[in-house]
């Protein structure tokens, strides 16, 4: 579906207002749904399907995934969460998993930076060579 370029003005003033401090709010974002869904302005379509796919790309823009061998103890996983929180802002939504195919090491990704100090990548690196 061709969306207008007034659809996807609209859809980022939208999604401009429905943030605080910079952070996604989900009431506002339900509520500004509501709202084109009650008003149904010239083009509401094109306004929601832009206006979803900036919310996915800010979900997946804002969550963190941590993967290590072994679970990591509340002082690691607060010192992971304090460094990428210095480095890409409030917001961010944690997900801690183990992962044994890694060997030993960590990977984190967030969006769509991925931050892999693995034993298996570096095996990987190796064989490459």
């Amino acid at each position: 579906m061709k969306i207008s370029k007034q659809a996807r003005r609209d859809a980022k003033e939208l999604f401009r207002a429905i943030q605080v401090n910079g952070v996604l709010d989900e009431a506002r974002a339900r509520l500004a749904v509501d709202e084109v869904l009650r008003l149904k302005p010239r083009g509401y379509v094109g306004i929601l399907s832009h206006f979803q796919r900036l919310l996915k790309l800010d979900i997946d823009r804002r969550s963190a995934r941590i993967e290590s061998v072994v679970p990591l103890d509340d002082a690691e996983q607060n010192g992971v969460r304090s460094a990428l929180t210095k480095r890409y802002g409030t917001g961010l939504n944690f997900t801690f998993a183990q992962n044994p195919a890694l060997i030993g090491g960590m990977r984190i990704k967030v969006g769509s930076d991925v931050f892999d100090g693995s034993i298996q990548s570096r095996l990987a690196q190796l064989e490459e060579v």
